[in-house]
């Protein structure tokens, strides 16, 4: 299977500067939010005031990983800085899912004995936190297609929004009817939908920070496209994992027939073209093992027992 991502790059600098505006966009929201949800009376609005701090912490660490991301390998992170991203993107994602629990305690508290509630106060700000959130996905859509960690900050805003929305029907049904019940209920709401994305999209950093294999390559497919190249008899110890989002790479052991022993550097340029043209993997270690000194029963995937190492080389101690 191809690991195509087909991501919309768009320029670092253009890219800062957009995060740039959505944090100072945010900051003033939730200082605004906050005082009005005191004024008013509203959880609600202090709800959707913290999910929108939530925003705006997570856009700070968003642009502080974007800047060390982009720091070259040094003595210390031979690998790069690239995993910052994931790494923001988790913190992010255990943000909301706090954020989340504490809003149905909160919420659930409040249905039992509900507080006046200024409406008006409720649904101007909710309609100025629907301009800022709108505005924020707007700046972080087209970047959240190349970046799981600007991925969690649109999702973020796209959450936000709906949850205005909802804060302005909360707040007019209160200036309509007195259903001061709703602000609490349209509360736990808001909490709810927080926990559907943060659980269903925090996986994915999860697995990248665990060395997962990268899950749209197919790892059967790898591994017969390098027992196909002429002159391999077989691979064992393969590990494939993404190095950052959307740079795979691959280490193994490749056991040579007799007659490709002689020809390696020929053989391993083979098998190198082919992952990286039909998997994208252009980061690879291959190790060579002549058949008849291979390691026997050999895990496919993974280190292999320790005694089979052992074994391995008081083998080839014995033969030299």
């Amino acid at each position: 299977m191809p690991h195509d991502h087909g991501h919309t790059h768009i320029d670092p600098e253009s890219g800062d500067r957009r995060v740039s505006i959505a944090i100072w966009a945010n900051g003033l929201l939730t200082v605004a939010q906050i005082v009005g949800g005191i004024l008013s009376g509203s959880l609600a609005l202090i709800a959707d005031a913290l999910h929108n701090f939530s925003d705006m912490a997570s856009l700070v660490i968003a642009f502080v990983a974007r800047k060390i991301a982009r720091r070259p390998a040094d003595e210390r992170m031979t690998f790069g800085y690239g995993r910052i991203e994931i790494v923001a993107a988790l913190i992010n994602y255990t943000t909301l899912i706090l954020i989340g629990f504490y809003l149905i305690y909160e919420g659930g508290m409040r249905m039992i004995d509900p507080p006046e509630v200024a409406g008006w106060t409720v649904v101007i700000l909710g309609g100025v936190a629907l301009v800022v959130d709108t505005l924020t996905a707007l700046l972080t859509y087209s970047m959240q297609k190349g970046s799981v960690n600007i991925r969690a900050l649109f999702l973020h805003n796209l959450s936000d929004a709906l949850a205005s929305v909802a804060v302005i029907i909360g707040g007019s049904l209160i200036i309509l009817y007195d259903m001061r019940w709703v602000d609490p209920a349209i509360t736990i709401g808001i909490a709810l939908y927080i926990l559907y994305l943060a659980f269903t999209e925090i996986g994915g950093p999860i697995r990248t920070l665990m060395l997962g294999s990268p899950p749209d390559i197919d790892n059967a497919a790898v591994v017969e496209a390098m027992r196909s190249v002429d002159g391999v008899a077989d691979v064992h110890h393969v590990h494939l994992w993404q190095m950052e989002e959307d740079k795979a790479a691959l280490d193994c052991h490749v056991v040579l027939t007799a007659g490709g022993w002689g020809k390696i550097e020929k053989i391993k340029a083979a098998i190198k073209d082919r992952l990286k043209e039909d998997f994208n993997i252009a980061h690879s270690s291959l190790e060579f093992e002549h058949e008849d000194r291979a390691h026997e029963n050999a895990d496919l995937y993974g280190h292999g027992k320790p005694e089979e190492e052992e074994n391995h080389v008081h083998r080839d101690h014995d033969r030299s």
